[in-house]
């Protein structure tokens, strides 16, 4: 899947939005994970602030509406049905640091750069970064992003957590095809628990996560995920191991 508005380096507007949102409803039968990445030098530069102009209103409930499309299509992503790995290259800035921070797997080219200058724009986040972002570097750090529109690079996002590889640029596209061959691989039902249940299990209190956990484990032992012959086919590939 790629965004494909390279002349506003990928910059998202109404139109992206809806287009993703579709796409995550309906327009992925039969996948079994998602590669994200954007076309020409750069990921996404964020929300489009020429159509921000264009239709800036002083209506409270208006820009609430926004908000909540983008939280609507975000949230898709994140807690949908198939892995999404996302291939970052130049600007992963704002909305699109928001966008990225919604897939499972990221994989940063070492052009990759991170910003947030909305304080610099006398705007605030929109698309759920304040609720995913901090998740990822701090509240700390997402604080003094956005007082001084400060950025970071692949190296440093690979050591936060942010990128879960680095490659050279032009390879991120090859790495994240790699990875997407590992991850469709798992039984369809694995994968879906464990995009949908590690995030969740995670924020909560240690009893109800733990209950968490029990059910989710046995849905998914309940679910035809080939268990059985997976692990058989593990134990007698180490056991060749060893007789080799």
């Amino acid at each position: 899947m790629k965004l494909n508005r390279a002349t506003k380096r990928n910059a998202i507007n109404d139109a992206l939005l809806d287009e993703l949102n579709m796409i995550f409803v309906s327009g992925l039968e039969g996948a079994r994970a998602v590669i994200l990445h954007g076309e020409g030098e750069h990921f996404c530069a964020g929300l489009d602030l020429f159509e921000l102009m264009a239709n800036r209103s002083s209506d409270v409930i208006v820009s609430q509406r926004r908000s909540r499309r983008w939280y609507r299509t975000f949230d898709l992503m994140q807690f949908g049905e198939i892995p999404v790995i996302s291939v970052l290259k130049g600007g992963v800035i704002g909305g699109g640091f928001e966008l990225a921070a919604a897939t499972h797997v990221r994989v940063a080219e070492k052009s990759t750069f991170f910003q947030l200058p909305e304080g610099q724009r006398g705007i605030f986040l929109g698309g759920g970064g304040s609720v995913r972002i901090p998740r990822l570097i701090g509240a700390s750090r997402v604080t003094e992003m956005m007082l001084t529109g400060s950025t970071f690079d692949a190296l440093a996002a690979e050591r936060m957590g942010v990128a879960h590889y680095v490659t050279e640029d032009g390879a991120g596209l090859g790495k994240a095809r790699e990875l997407a061959s590992r991850i469709v691989a798992n039984a369809a039902a694995t994968n879906y628990a464990i995009i949908n249940g590690i995030t969740r299990i995670s924020e909560m209190p240690l009893g109800e996560g733990l209950f968490a956990e029990t059910m989710v484990t046995t849905m998914t032992r309940a679910a035809n995920t080939g268990a059985d012959k997976r692990i058989t086919d593990f134990f007698n590939e180490r056991r060749n191991q060893t007789q080799d």
